[in-house]
């Protein structure tokens, strides 16, 4: 069991992770990019058994982008498949860790069978109180902003808001991730030194980490040494 580093001053609340190097780590072992999704996600059974070890009380994690639809069909379809495998099987460790699974996109865009997969993890989950996992699934952080727009014209056109009334806070409320804290810390493996259309808004004040490692090969000790360099942060949220 993870016990928290000794000079943490400090664990980050909502932890958000850009899952990046699934490709790149089989590609270096001559296997079909499909065997990184999967190590892959014995990654992401290891983080999120470690966020709650921590006392991470939101994980949220990059699991499918708007812009991967683009992939290649097989792939696409693999991921599906590999997905809804994950959900069959980690329910009920979430259920025994109790955590809470939530998700965020347009997650109508999912196959029908992936939907309804996620809803029944979600609902089975939902009164668990440890900790939440949010799935980003078919997640773009500029198509999440303009959802959030139509919500606040559509609440406006309604007479349930005056326009006079929208400021940061109210239009938070329109955004998928109304329901949660915006992220502390940011990690993104594989060293890629961009966001990725993940979390626009919600990232304005955030931490970043980036790690050459590459999903595949990031485990609870590399998840360890984020939260370290987190808690040397000083965190201004602008002032001095």
């Amino acid at each position: 069991m993870s016990k928290k580093p000794d000079d943490l001053s400090s664990i980050p609340r909502h932890i958000a992770i850009i899952m990046d190097g699934n490709g790149r780590w089989a590609k270096e072992r001559g296997l079909p990019r499909t065997e990184g999704h999967r190590i892959g996600a014995e990654s992401v059974r290891a983080i999120t058994e470690g966020c709650k070890e921590l006392g991470v009380e939101f994980l949220t994690l990059y699991a499918f982008s708007s812009e991967n639809w683009k992939r290649p069909k097989r792939e696409v379809q693999a991921l599906m498949k590999l997905l809804e495998l994950y959900l069959r099987r980690e329910t009920q460790e979430l259920m025994d860790k109790n955590i809470r699974l939530q998700a965020i996109g347009r997650l109508h865009d999912l196959p029908q069978h992936t939907q309804e997969e996620l809803h029944r993890a979600i609902e089975t989950t939902a009164n668990n109180t440890s900790m939440t996992l949010i799935l980003a699934l078919s997640y773009g952080g500029r198509e999440e902003i303009i959802d959030g727009v139509k919500s606040l014209i559509d609440s406006v056109e309604k007479g349930h808001l005056d326009k006079a009334m929208i400021d940061t806070e109210v239009f938070s409320k329109h955004l998928y991730t109304r329901y949660y804290p915006d992220p502390d810390l940011l990690i993104r493996t594989s060293g890629e030194m961009r966001l990725s259309n993940f979390l626009l808004w919600q990232l304005s004040y955030t931490e970043f980490y980036v790690t050459q490692k590459l999903w595949p090969d990031f485990r609870k000790e590399e998840l360890r040494d984020a939260i370290k360099a987190y808690a040397q942060r000083h965190r201004r949220f602008g002032a001095v």
